[in-house]
């Protein structure tokens, strides 16, 4: 989109978690779209995994159509901007909002594994669990899925790590999981768990509950600082 307007609009990404706009709006998900600093397309508005018919502007956005309505809208915004109308983009998303539905508590589950057995929140109890929601596509994925697998490893049955799969093939998920730690509970994740956890929008969505169920901490992406952050706040769980 950029590249449509040479020495106009510069592309900027910024990581989840270090972006002052994102800080600013209350943006607790991504993708979100700025224009300036007028928020114009929210996580939500790209739809969440597992959604059929789309309730977000432009989801479902493997819809070839969805994508281009987006590319039309956020053109119209651009031109706008440039043209002096920022108070028209303003007013038009006034009441946009980048927050997520937020999770208190570790969601009642009806997901079995890969190998047919159920996952219920009830078996966990009393342990710290950590659910890491993945793709069979997602690069980034991959090697916070080894990763935890460490973790698993370190902790042992003190920690119990969820890694459920989104939008991914069954024989794909099964080759990953199979590549990785057999310590982790594998599972593909349905509408219903989806919707339970908040809407995903992303992934790596990585969340993070204590011993008795409650939310800790809600980590999106993988930015540098994952694995220390994590790391130091399972340190002071454990010790609970």
């Amino acid at each position: 989109m950029a590249a449509k307007y040479p020495g106009q609009v510069n592309f900027v990404s910024e990581n989840f978690g270090a972006s002052k706009l994102a800080e600013r709006f209350g943006v607790k998900g991504y993708p979100a779209v700025f224009v300036n600093d007028v928020l114009v397309a929210s996580p939500r508005d790209f739809g969440y995994f597992g959604e059929k018919e789309g309730s977000g502007r432009y989801a479902p956005w493997r819809d070839a159509a969805n994508q281009a309505k987006f590319r039309a809208d956020l053109t119209r915004m651009i031109d706008l901007i440039l043209a002096g109308h920022k108070d028209v983009v303003s007013r038009e998303h006034a009441g946009d909002s980048g927050s997520l539905r937020a999770v208190a508590s570790l969601p009642h589950l009806t997901l079995r594994d890969l190998d047919g057995k159920p996952i219920a929140a009830e078996d966990l109890s009393g342990r710290v669990v950590l659910v890491e929601f993945w793709a069979t596509w997602c690069i980034p994925c991959r090697s916070t899925l080894q990763w935890l697998g460490e973790l698993k490893q370190k902790y042992g049955k003190r920690l119990a790590i969820l890694a459920l799969a989104v939008e991914s093939p069954e024989a794909q998920v099964r080759t990953t999981a199979a590549s990785m730690s057999g310590d982790l509970d594998w599972a593909i994740t349905d509408a219903a768990t989806a919707q339970a956890f908040g809407d995903i929008t992303a992934v790596p969505t990585l969340f993070l509950f204590d011993a008795t169920g409650r939310t800790e901490r809600v980590l999106y992406g993988a930015p540098p600082g994952l694995h220390d952050e994590v790391t130091q706040i399972l340190e002071k769980l454990m010790q609970r």
